[in-house]
């Protein structure tokens, strides 16, 4: 008889528990969502922010409100975040900035990407681009690799700065082609670009922005695009259509709460985002300013912050790079 009035008390327990997250969806929002974003106010990355705050407001009676708290390249956002209970009324902008490449080239990082947030959405991501120098005599992945291997640590890239996706981009492109060159950090991706259109250096990864005005200009080549797949918008080939599969080097943006956030209540951000992001203008705004709307489930999400960070934590350990 105990053993059976154990189970039924287990089982009431259970139920009660599916009827309490249940309940906490439904109820969702009940009160303000703060969203943080780990960058200064006026920047790009906070038109993906608003988008999607907006979008909320136009269908929820409790506000969205973005919160920028720039610092530490996500460390002090991070820290709030995981300040905050786990309940959804915290969530955050991540990057692949903050939680791939920041995680892996800090001496002692405040916060591990994988196991202190729960994806919710993938919301977007931009190319990088592989710009070369027109003196540079190679239009082609291929004519480029057999340059550089011809003439080992003579050919240079430049990047906006030590530890950034520019830097790694470039040292994985190294590590995939058997090639050396010659890395040279500036302060900023703008100074590469001057750096790029003065024949300071030979090559870089940027974003296409100002620099696809250069390219039709004849003032910069295009080689190839770090994306997985190609852009219908742009005529580049990518790495992987080159024939190297693992030189994937882009930027993405997304919504993360903290680990341990009801999966019910994940699974309607997730929802309320994703109609959200495939709506036409959204993602015709989103275009102009050079992001890919871009949607995932929970899981999707955190399997790319988990082999982004697998991927970049290999190349920083090859190559030794490494910021204070």
């Amino acid at each position: 008889m105990k053993v059976i009035r154990n189970a039924v008390l287990a089982l009431l327990a259970s139920g009660f528990m599916f009827v309490g997250v249940q309940g906490a969806a439904q109820d969702y929002p009940a009160r303000p969502i703060r969203l943080i974003v780990p960058f200064a106010p006026g920047g790009g990355t906070e038109l993906i922010a608003f988008l999607i705050r907006d979008g909320l407001n136009a269908r929820w009676k409790e506000p969205v409100v973005v919160d920028s708290r720039p610092g530490g390249t996500g460390a002090l956002a991070a820290g709030i975040m995981l300040n905050a209970p786990a309940n959804g009324y915290t969530l955050m902008l991540v990057t692949s900035s903050t939680h791939a490449i920041f995680p892996n080239v800090a001496r002692e990082p405040p916060f591990d990407p994988v196991k202190d947030f729960s994806g919710v959405i993938l919301a977007a991501t931009a190319p990088n681009i592989l710009f070369v120098h027109p003196s540079i005599a190679a239009n082609s992945v291929k004519e480029l690799v057999a340059l550089a291997k011809s003439k080992p640590g003579v050919l240079n890239f430049g990047s906006p700065g030590i530890g950034t996706v520019g830097h790694l981009a470039g040292e994985l492109f190294q590590s995939v082609t058997g090639t050396k060159l010659t890395h040279v950090p500036y302060k900023g991706s703008g100074t590469v670009l001057r750096a790029l259109l003065g024949g300071e250096v030979h090559l870089g990864f940027s974003g296409p922005g100002s620099a696809l005005a250069q390219v039709r200009a004849k003032k910069l080549k295009m080689i190839a695009s770090g994306m997985p797949q190609r852009l219908s918008w742009l005529d580049l080939p990518t790495f992987v259509e080159a024939g190297y599969p693992t030189m994937k080097a882009y930027n993405w943006y997304g919504i993360v709460a903290k680990a341990g956030t009801p999966d019910s209540i994940v699974n309607k951000l997730n929802g309320e985002m994703k109609r959200i992001l495939e709506q036409p203008e959204t993602v015709s705004i989103m275009l102009k300013r050079g992001y890919i709307a871009t949607t995932t489930t929970p899981a999707e999400f955190d399997k790319l912050i988990h082999d982004d960070n697998e991927k970049w934590r290999k190349v920083v350990k090859d190559s030794g790079v490494q910021i204070d």
